[in-house]
């Protein structure tokens, strides 16, 4: 496959802060990639760096083979979509759709007009007149309808309620199997994108602790439960990666087990259960299920 982000012993650092901390990694074209992890963790100021919208103080990037930065040629390829999407205050919602196309070579307007009606969206409003799930819906149009040989989606449908976020992902995957393109989603939402993702990196105190495709990612790990004896006995010197115990009973979060181990684990009266993607990175990284809900 032909790389479209290639990265390497890249940093950035704010003060004391290291923001991104020696990142190497690369992007395959024609693939939707996540980009995740808590919030502070380093996504967003990543996402700048590839964009051009901030220099590095180490490493180097190659966006379509080029450095991004004050580079027309790679930027007029790319489409960034924020959550904090800033429009003029005079603008109205059809200013934003009439103005799009000066900056996407590829911007399907008959694309555009369909999601506006499936995001009901109300053409004639100001632009500060709109709500939060309003503005987020102007973001994922302009997205989606760009058709961008790269596009970044920085949690701009977190606006959005649960019926408009499902709208988002099912005209993204509608769209790209028709019109393939790189697109990377950095979220929260991990089990509403899950089944998304073909590719995923995570980032935690500015560092990639997983770059790895997500169906190989999702085998991973599986959660044991039972007796907390049994449980011990049965982990041994196998890799943790999370443990519970509540009184005589244990969950113990483990990293791959094969047919004659899960075989094993049955015999011994233990139960197996499939740890979700979002599961994992909170494993991974270190995180409560409460602290990383609440970094959404």
């Amino acid at each position: 496959m032909t790389a479209v982000i290639e990265v390497t012993g890249l940093s950035k650092t704010f003060g004391s802060i290291r923001a991104v901390d020696d990142v190497s990694f690369t992007v395959e074209e024609n693939k939707i990639y996540g980009l995740l992890g808590r919030n502070g963790a380093g996504k967003t100021t990543l996402m700048q760096l590839l964009t051009g919208q901030d220099f590095a103080m180490k490493g180097d990037i190659r966006v379509f083979g080029e450095s991004p930065v004050e580079n027309a040629h790679v930027l007029q390829r790319i489409s960034f979509i924020k959550e904090s999407q800033r429009y003029p205050d005079d603008f109205r919602v059809k200013h934003v759709f009439k103005s799009a196309p000066w900056f996407f070579a590829n911007w399907d307007a008959e694309f555009a007009e369909r999601l506006i009606g499936d995001f009901r969206l109300p053409l004639n409003q100001r632009i500060k007149k709109l709500s939060r799930g309003q503005l987020s819906s102007i973001g994922v149009i302009v997205g989606l309808a760009s058709r961008a040989p790269l596009t970044f989606f920085d949690e701009p449908y977190l606006g959005l309620d649960a019926v408009a976020r499902q709208t988002f992902y099912d005209r993204l995957l509608e769209d790209y199997a028709q019109n393939p393109r790189t697109v990377i989603l950095s979220t929260h939402l991990i089990d509403e994108v899950a089944n998304l993702l073909e590719h995923v990196l995570v980032i935690d105190q500015g560092r990639i602790i997983i770059d790895q495709d997500a169906e190989s990612l999702r085998g991973t790990a599986t959660a044991v439960v039972g007796v907390a004896t049994a449980v011990d006995a049965f982990v041994g010197t196998r890799e943790v990666i999370h443990r519970d115990r509540v009184g005589g009973l244990a969950s113990v979060t483990i990293a791959g087990l094969d047919a004659t181990e899960r075989a094993a684990a049955s015999a011994a009266g233990l139960e197996l259960t499939p740890v979700s993607l979002q599961q994992l990175i909170i494993r991974r990284t270190n995180t409560s299920e409460r602290e990383f809900e609440q970094s959404a």
